[in-house]
């Protein structure tokens, strides 16, 4: 959705300015930032890609940046919250808390990504 944003920002008048119907809000917010946003909105889709993609393989630098986009979305959720009073965005905080907490504290998991890792290494 990231990356479809930016598209968006990047073609104001074209087919992909529809999009904005769903949330009018955030077009506001991002128009207001100029071309920062859509470097913003680059970065953001790029970023869950590269999460998505160690996950699968199984990488431990996939895992690090899937915690790292997790934390990132969970500050801006509870600053939105607490800053502009918008308490929906409350909602992924306990959805990106366990997911957080899954990829960081189950032992499974963890185990996965050191085999996944070393059977990397000594291949």
């Amino acid at each position: 959705m990231s990356l479809l944003a930016a598209l968006a920002l990047l073609r104001p008048n074209s087919a992909l300015h529809n999009v904005w119907r769903l949330n009018p809000q955030a077009h506001a917010g991002l128009a207001a930032l100029g071309g920062w946003a859509i470097a913003l909105m680059f970065v953001v889709g790029i970023s869950c890609g590269l999460a998505g993609v160690g996950l699968w393989r199984g990488a431990g630098w996939g895992r690090a940046v899937a915690l790292t986009v997790l934390a990132v979305n969970l500050l801006g959720d509870a600053g939105n919250a607490l800053v502009r009073g918008d308490l929906r965005t409350l909602i992924g905080v306990p959805i990106g808390a366990a997911l957080f907490a899954y990829l960081l504290l189950n032992r499974r998991v963890r185990d996965y990504f050191r085999s996944a890792d070393r059977s990397l290494t000594s291949a």
